[in-house]
Formats: C-alpha cells, structure tokens, sequence
C-alpha cells in the first residue's frame, strides 16, 4: 500500500497526489511514469510522474476523473493509500540540454511538462512553457511554472484566461511576431493537438518530441496494448517511449485505437456510477 501525503484539487475533476514511494522517487526521471491500481480489484491506470522527491521519498501524480476508475483514485484523501504503484517504467526524457526549448502542455499534459521544464531550467537550458486548456479552471499548474521560467502562456480555447486561442496559436506569434527561435519543442496532451503541433513544427523545421498516451494494459511491453506506428515500424509506448519524434508519429493510426473500447468504457462508467453491476 501507497500512503498519500498531501491531496489538492487543481481544477474540476483534476487532483494532484503526492505518495510516499520511497524506492520509485530513486530512480524516477523527466519523462518516465507509473502504473497504479486504486484497490485489488481496480483497474490499472498509467499516470505520468509529474515530480519526484528522492530525499523526501515522494512521487508526484496528477489525475483527470474520467472514468469509474480515476474517479475512486479522486476519492481518495490524503492519509488513505493507494494499493499498487509500479515504476518508474517508460524510457526517461532526452529533450536537448541546450539551446532553447519550448515545452507545450494541453490540459493534464502540463503535469508532463513541469518535470521536463524543472530539469531544463536546472541545467540552464532557456525554457518557456505554453499551457492551454477549454478554460481558466482547466489550466493547472500555472504558478508552478511561472516560478521556474519567466517565459510562461497560457491560451483558452473560450479566451477566460490568457490568450483566447490555441497553444498552436500562441507558438506561430512566438516564432513569426516575437521571432524566437527554438531549437526543440516537446509537446504534451490530447493526441490531435499533438498531431496539430508537429503540423505547425514541420513548417518551421523545428525538431519536436511528442509524449504518447496510448491505451495501455501491462506497462512492460508484454500485453501490446500500447502499440503505436512511428517511420513505419511497430513501437510501444510503454517501452520505447512514452517520447517520440513527433514527425515520424502515425497520428492518425493513434487517434483511431484510442476511441477503440470508448462505446465500453461509457457503459461500464455509467452502469457503476448508477449502482448497477457492469
């Protein structure tokens, strides 16, 4: 069992977690993630690392309640436990530590940015940070970022906070209005604003890493749940990544095995959520 320390509510339906994993806060990196089950019974759901303490023995998590699974991990309150937490697992980052990099987060994958942009900051990389999300209370971890690197935005879609917009919006004004020029960008969230990023990259010949969140079962490679088509050939996102080169990623493909068991996973979130047997 997995003590939680601390329990905040960033946002609607988004909680952060810190929990004491003494051995995973070790040998935890940028990039790399978990795999925690709420009870013996739960479901198995990777979540990114969204900040480790070796000292202190703690890892960092955040989780969106989506469906019946996350919403027991949200329930829990901080002296409770969580009953399994695997990892880390994932191969660790290996954003450039030169340069300038721009590191985009979209929603829930601004929690795989913070690390990135913490390690960045630390080796003296120049780092900015462009977040977004639907609205201001869905844009998390904005002052952690601002307290790192002078160089944050934010963009909402229905303009309540920051600038009214998309990421990919605030990225063309940097490069074409302010003319920044950025050697890497690394981006993290919904799989199609990944896919709309490495678009607007590509025009610009800036190189650009992209973090995978595919289905996954097992988290070792073993189950193939996780499979993804990058130049061509079979990876998965559990072993080989969760990074990749955003330009040689089969989005497409990507998008299309996420909405597999999406129909399923409604009914079966429907059917607890009103006490009936799934």
């Amino acid at each position: 069992m997995y003590k939680i320390l601390q329990r905040e509510q960033l946002a609607p339906k988004i909680v952060k977690l810190v929990v004491d994993a003494p051995l995973v806060a070790k040998s935890a990196k940028a990039g790399q993630f978990i795999i925690t089950r709420a009870n013996d019974e739960g479901e198995r759901i990777p979540l990114t690392i969204a900040d480790f303490d070796p000292v202190v023995g703690s890892v960092t998590i955040i989780v969106q309640e989506i469906g019946y699974s996350t919403q027991l991990i949200c329930a829990l309150q901080a002296g409770e436990s969580l009953h399994d937490f695997a990892g880390p697992l994932g191969m660790a980052s290996e954003i450039p530590q030169k340069g300038t990099v721009v590191c985009i987060g979209g929603g829930v994958g601004t929690a795989v940015i913070y690390p990135q942009i913490k390690n960045l900051v630390a080796n003296g990389v120049e780092t900015y940070a462009i977040i977004g999300g639907r609205n201001k209370e869905l844009v998390i971890l904005e002052d952690e970022l601002r307290a790192l690197t002078p160089h944050v935005y934010v963009s909402t879609d229905d303009g309540t906070a920051g600038i009214h917009g998309r990421v990919t919006d605030v990225l063309a004004m940097l490069v074409e209005e302010k003319g920044i020029h950025f050697d890497h960008v690394l981006a993290v969230g919904p799989t199609i604003m990944m896919k709309v990023v490495c678009d607007v990259t590509r025009k610009y010949n800036i190189p650009t890493t992209v973090s995978m969140n595919t289905l996954m079962v097992d988290g070792t490679g073993m189950c193939g749940c996780c499979r993804l088509t990058v130049d061509g050939q079979t990876k998965y996102a559990c072993v080989d990544g969760p990074e990749f080169d955003g330009f040689l990623v089969n989005f497409e493909e990507a998008m299309q095995r996420s909405r597999t068991y999406r129909e399923e996973e409604q009914h079966i979130c429907t059917c607890r959520a009103g006490g009936q047997k799934a």
